[in-house]
């Protein structure tokens, strides 16, 4: 069934900002703060980090041009290496996406408890059901179809960028004397090196990439967006700019109200700022914003992952059911409702954002990295196509090579930080490997 092309470059471009920007800006902050110690590197990081997305969204850009299919991220692995490589590295998306999902609906409800409940039942169960019922909410709009859940989608962003440019304006509203000059301490005493810089300045660059991830899901949309070829690349370059001046803008406010000594350990950072413009009622209002970020990641996440089942289930890699499209809405109902309920069993055992950081951001710099590698063998099998009507990234080879070498770099950081995280999603990988040619076993039996 060939589907129709509902999106636009205004929705594809809200779609970008609202799978980068989740809970992480309200969050990691405060880890980059403590591993870079000096605001110097505080700042580095996040400027590295948003020039490393920039050439991450110029590279897919091209991947998009030139592969706009619906379900795109699990396809171009199945077409660059093996179905096996795309089934498990989609698999490990999936679930961690599902994961993200549950684990920040749980932080969503625990902002929006207080203030619609009583003391006296804000429980961890009536958080788990206002979480759940959130997930459900937008399952149903989700249902309606993609135009309908595109312009929810519209209306949440636009509502979120509103709200961290209001966080923003902080800066206004008076700063921070500080009372301790930072300085860069090393493990002996002894003055810090370029290796020790190094060192740090990788451990940043987990969290920072954290705070970026997200975009390269964008090209699941491939076969639902209008004159794809044109729309994808734009839509991921203006998506990406509005994120990297939000990330520098707001950090630069965290710095200058918290203090950057107090920002290393600070705890509800954007409930600082919100504070410094609504006084005592900044609480509430951090709460309201708290949540609307969360409807925006919970939406975005049931638009895109389920697209990535649906083209896994075209290709046999899942059961067929999962390709199963509602001919009257074009919903993949089946995918849809799966990657739901994964969801909703997860925030059962989700975990703290601190426990999943390093054990995400490892398996997403494997399917960064390995994503991004697929332009050279597609740039060979589509140089038939005509140059005109496709988006070729600048100074190729270069940007691409510093988008994978730099997530191969924080992929090396996190194994040199926390061995096991990495060992873990290096097993969990082999193991979907392994499920995929029994699986294909067992069919051809």
């Amino acid at each position: 069934m060939q589907q129709k092309k509902r999106l636009s470059l205004f929705d594809l471009s809200m779609i970008v900002v609202s799978l980068v920007i989740g809970m992480g800006v309200f969050r990691t902050p405060v880890n980059v703060a403590a591993k870079a110690q000096v605001p110097e590197l505080f700042y580095l990081a996040w400027f590295i980090g948003g020039f490393v997305a920039f050439c991450g969204a110029l590279t897919y850009a091209e991947i998009g041009s030139r592969f706009p299919v619906t379900g795109g991220y699990y396809k171009i692995f199945s077409v660059a290496y093996h179905p096996s490589i795309a089934f498990a590295i989609n698999c490990i998306v999936i679930i961690s996406s599902a994961a993200s999902v549950a684990a920040i609906s749980i932080i969503g409800a625990e902002y929006l408890s207080k203030i619609i409940l009583p003391p006296a039942i804000q429980t961890e169960t009536s958080r788990v059901a206002i979480a759940i019922t959130t997930i459900l909410v937008f399952y149903f709009i989700n249902l309606l179809g993609l135009k309908a859940s595109s312009k929810t989608q519209n209306i949440l962003t636009v509502i979120k960028i509103g709200m961290i440019l209001t966080l923003i304006c902080a800066v206004f509203f008076g700063s921070q004397t500080q009372t301790v000059i930072p300085f860069f301490k090393t493990a002996t005493g002894a003055l810090p090196t370029w290796s020790d810089y190094g060192k740090a300045l990788g451990l940043c660059l987990i969290a920072v990439s954290f705070s970026y991830a997200g975009y390269a899901q964008t090209i699941n949309f491939g076969g639902e967006v209008k004159e794809a070829k044109k729309v994808i690349p734009r839509s991921i370059i203006i998506g990406l700019s509005i994120i990297v001046t939000l990330y520098l803008a707001i950090n630069y406010a965290y710095v200058k109200v918290i203090g950057f000594e107090e920002l290393k350990s600070a705890e509800s950072i954007a409930a600082i700022l919100a504070s410094k413009i609504f006084g005592p009622a900044g609480f509430n209002a951090l709460s309201i914003i708290i949540f609307f970020s969360v409807m925006g990641y919970v939406n975005v996440n049931l638009l895109s992952n389920p697209r990535a089942m649906f083209a896994m289930g075209e290709e046999g890699a899942l059961p067929k059911i999962f390709s199963r499209m509602n001919k009257k809405t074009e919903v993949i109902t089946v995918s849809l409702t799966v990657f739901t309920l994964i969801s909703v069993v997860i925030i059962f055992y989700a975990k703290t954002f601190d426990k999943i950081l390093n054990y995400t951001i490892f398996l997403e710099s494997i399917s960064m990295a390995s994503s991004a590698a697929t332009i050279f063998i597609l740039r060979k099998r589509t140089a038939h196509l005509d140059k005109k009507s496709i988006y070729t990234v600048p100074l190729y080879p270069i940007l691409p090579i510093i988008f994978i070498a730099a997530y191969t770099f924080v992929a090396f950081s996190i194994y040199a930080d926390d061995k096991d995280a990495a060992l873990n999603g290096l097993y969990i990988f082999a193991g979907f490997l392994v499920i995929y040619f029994v699986s294909k076993w067992f069919n051809k039996k």
